[in-house]
């Protein structure tokens, strides 16, 4: 489980507007890699729609913005055009990033357990090290928290 101050895992996702997003050819640029739960769904949807709200504000910091779920290219397509998204959303088909960033837990809902991704953000400096982790993410108010976290870091570089 990568912490603040690991070099952060690097990966190649296909997106939902086509190709392919890495996080290495993003450097020496910074990112805010997301990962949530499930497209559509009331509190990954607050999130999506609240990152886009700021997705000028994070290019001017020079930083990329980054949502990943498990589900799948087209499912991220319908899920940005229905909500008129402007983030990045990768599709982790195989939980396999989702595995290395230690979100990939067994959850508990009502009694039942099962596997599921953790909410979760990540913030990766421009030469890769994760700067800031935020862990079991509450929505409210936590774009505006990573928005000011990404903007310190270009203060720091």
């Amino acid at each position: 489980m990568p912490e603040t101050g690991d070099m952060a895992p690097d990966f190649t996702l296909p997106k939902a507007d086509g190709g392919e997003i890495s996080l290495a050819a993003l450097r020496p640029g910074a990112a805010v890699v997301y990962f949530y739960p499930r497209d559509d769904t009331p509190g990954c949807t607050r999130e999506a729609i609240d990152f886009t709200s700021e997705a000028a504000a994070f290019a001017a910091a020079g930083v990329t913005v980054i949502g990943i779920s498990k589900d799948t290219v087209a499912s991220h397509a319908k899920f940005a055009a229905k909500h008129g998204l402007g983030v990045v959303l990768a599709s982790d088909a195989e939980s396999n990033v989702c595995e290395r960033y230690g979100v990939w837990v067994e959850k508990s809902m009502y009694g039942r357990k099962s596997m599921g991704v953790e909410r979760a953000t990540f913030l990766i400096d421009g030469a890769g090290r994760i700067a800031q982790v935020w862990r079991k993410v509450k929505v409210p108010g936590h774009v505006a928290e990573v928005l000011a976290a990404a903007h310190s870091l270009g203060a720091a570089g």
